[in-house]
């Protein structure tokens, strides 16, 4: 059989595109946590020292949104001294208001979602998304607790697993960039991050056959937005399955539920997720696609990729019948008027337990639907 790779990447909160996301849901949750009916639609773009926050908002809530960009940007490691705050934010534009505040909730735009799942990893998320962010949550997890000296936020990683058709076959190569101090020294910290972000990470691998890399360019001193441009929404493989499921184009962090570009991935991927759980398939990947003003989506697709232990039409079926698709339902299913929303922003939107789209509660309503 022939022999594929899949390589996925993540990054730390101190990247700047993520920095960037974090900012945008941490004022999403300002806004819901005073007023839970607010319209959000904002982007945040850092550059050179300079935070620049836009977008479309209509709220009771009142928001100091340069506080919040700069507690957000201090928590995550960096000096906010000589960073200027810019903001531009007016209210949501009455034409898409109306649609979105009938009596039965339409759809705050057009799109198209998707959702996937599979059944290689214990929360059903492919491998390498999975190990990319392992990696990055270790490294954070190392600056943070000093258990490495010298580290700053910015970092990312990257995983490429090999397999043989769609068996697991080894951990090819892993990257890993980590921000650094000035003072450094490059061997001690390449050693200390095999040992223990990569090592520790990824413990029940066997890496003797895998390229390791550890700051391939070499110096990594200035990073962040002092180096780098951040914005919203630049980070879609990152956020959801690695490029292994396609991508409706649409970014989530910033954008409360009734845009469906987030609440609606969030569905694809319950529905997703309850599929496999279910044992209907292997893997599994669901489209919705929505249009403006209207409640429910307009399509719906079901994907197993020939994993499938029933008929694909019997599960989107039972799929019509098990789950309230309306973008109501799933907001209030969901619980998405809460400000949740900053914890999904670094490391994923999905494969995080404590999230009610990680539920696999719709189990056993998919199996005695598809039988029926």
């Amino acid at each position: 059989m022939k022999n594929r790779i899949i390589t996925a990447e993540s990054v730390t909160s101190g990247h700047p595109d993520k920095l960037a996301d974090l900012i945008a849901d941490s004022i999403l949750d300002e806004c819901l946590a005073q007023d839970e009916n607010s319209r959000v639609a904002c982007e945040v773009m850092l550059a050179h020292n300079k935070c620049f926050i836009s977008g479309e908002i209509t709220t009771a809530a009142k928001v100091n949104y340069k506080d919040i960009a700069k507690t957000v940007i201090e928590q995550v490691g960096y000096d906010t001294a000589g960073i200027e705050f810019e903001t531009r934010i007016h209210t949501q534009s009455e034409d898409i208001s109306q649609a979105v505040k009938r009596e039965e909730q339409g759809a705050g735009d057009q799109g198209i979602v998707y959702g996937y799942a599979s059944n290689e990893t214990e929360n059903y998320m492919p491998l390498a998304i999975e190990l990319a962010h392992r990696l990055t949550d270790r490294l954070e997890e190392c600056r943070s607790k000093g258990y490495i000296e010298g580290l700053r936020p910015d970092g990312k990683s990257q995983v490429s697993i090999q397999y043989t058709g769609d068996k697991f076959d080894r951990i090819k190569s892993v990257i890993v960039s980590a921000q650094h101090t000035e003072s450094k020294n490059l061997a001690e910290l390449t050693k200390e991050i095999k040992e223990k972000v990569i090592g520790y990470s990824l413990a029940e691998y066997n890496l003797e056959d895998t390229e390791i890399l550890v700051n391939p360019s070499g110096r990594f001193v200035l990073g962040g937005f002092e180096a780098d441009t951040g914005l919203t929404g630049r980070k879609l493989m990152v956020d959801t399955y690695g490029g292994v499921a396609h991508h409706g184009g649409g970014a989530m962090s910033g954008k409360d539920a009734s845009k469906v570009d987030r609440s609606g991935a969030y569905l694809a991927r319950y529905i997703a997720k309850n599929i496999v759980a279910a044992g209907l398939a292997a893997k599994c990947e669901v489209s919705l696609s929505y249009a403006i003003g209207v409640p429910k989506p307009t399509a719906i697709d079901v994907n197993t990729f020939n994993t499938a232990a029933v008929d694909e039409e019997l599960i989107v079926k039972a799929v019509e019948k098990v789950f309230d698709l309306s973008v109501a339902g799933t907001i209030k299913k969901l619980d998405l008027r809460s400000p949740i929303f900053s914890q999904t922003a670094v490391g994923g939107h999905f494969g995080k337990g404590y999230v009610i789209w990680e539920l696999t509660d719709k189990v056993e309503a998919l199996k005695t639907a598809v039988s029926e």
